[in-house]
Parts: structure tokens; sequence; C-alpha cells
């Protein structure tokens, strides 16, 4: 059956650590060709072609999640995954404003960076959707003038990772160019 284990899980050591450092959206006619490591399929080595990826420093708070959640049904016989990530983004300005409206409008796909060098591809196969937003400003000096997002995905299988550990690693294997401000 192709369903069956291959291996265990050991306790892992203690040196994990949670957060995200950046997030870069993509237009989602943009992605070109994915190929993945031969070894391990739920690995990308590359994507043909060239892309603008749009990168989103975020604060080292814990202002950003990124979570997947298993959905599966034996009445269906299916099993998808719902991938969603919560974002905190400090600052308004009117170019935001026009970003954070074409990111809402779109299905863009996502790449995810955690504080640990690991990436991901949010919504690979479908683009991911904005469900809810905030422009936020504050009642008080210390409250948050910016905006919150929430962004969902439903995919066949979990958010892919690349192989590579490092931004300019990725930009290079996966012909992407980053747009900052």
């Amino acid at each position: 059956m192709a369903c069956d284990l291959t291996k265990g899980k050991a306790t892992p050591c203690k040196d994990s650590i949670g957060g995200i450092e950046a997030v870069y959206f993509m237009n989602f006619d943009d992605l070109g060709v994915i190929t993945y490591d031969a070894t391990d399929t739920d690995m990308i080595s590359t994507i043909a072609g060239t892309a603008n990826i749009y990168k989103y420093d975020l604060t080292p708070i814990d202002a950003a999640t990124f979570s997947q959640n298993i959905m599966s049904d034996d009445n269906t016989g299916n099993t998808h995954i719902e991938e969603i990530l919560e974002l905190t983004l400090p600052g308004l300005t009117k170019e935001d404003h026009k970003e954070i409206k074409l990111i809402a409008y779109g299905r863009p796909r996502v790449i995810v960076r955690n504080k640990i060098g690991n990436f991901f591809l949010m919504g690979t196969k479908f683009g991911a959707s904005v469900t809810a937003g905030t422009i936020v400003m504050g009642g008080a000096m210390s409250d948050l003038s910016g905006y919150t997002l929430s962004l969902r995905a439903v995919e066949p299988v979990p958010a892919n990772y690349f192989n590579d550990t490092t931004e300019a690693a990725l930009l290079a294997n996966c012909g992407l160019t980053t747009v900052t401000s």
C-alpha cells in the first residue's frame, strides 16, 4: 500500500526556535516549472524561468505565524492541507496601501523563511488568498500603526521545503529576483 509508514521519529534536541524572518510574495502566474529533488520529492531544488519576488522583512518579535493543518475525512477518503499565514506589518504609507490591496485582490504564492533558515512555498499549486486583514491606527502611542493580514491556501500536500538555506542560494537556484522598497 502506498500509505505504509517508512520510519519513526526520535525525541529531537531542544535547539529549534519558532518564528518567521521574512515572507516573499510572488504573482501567481510568475512561477515557472518546479523541479523536485530526485531523492526527496518534498524538497524543491529549482524553479524554471525568472520571476520577481517581493520581500517583506518581519519584526524580530512574534508578529507572524505559519501553520499547516492536516484536514482528513474518512468518509470521502480525502486529505488536504490548509496553510495559514498570519502577518503583522508595522508602518502605514500610501505605497503600502497599494501593495496590500494587490496582495488582497490577487492569489499570490508565498515563500516563507523561518528563523532557522528553512524556506517553504505556500500555495504551490493553487496560490494563497487573503481571508482577513486590518489597517490599524492604534489609539495609544505604543499601539500598532500598520497592517495585519491572514492568508489561507488549500493544497494537496504540505508546503514544500526548498533545498536552499540562504536567500542568495534560493535566488540563484530558482531564477528569482528580490524586489524590496
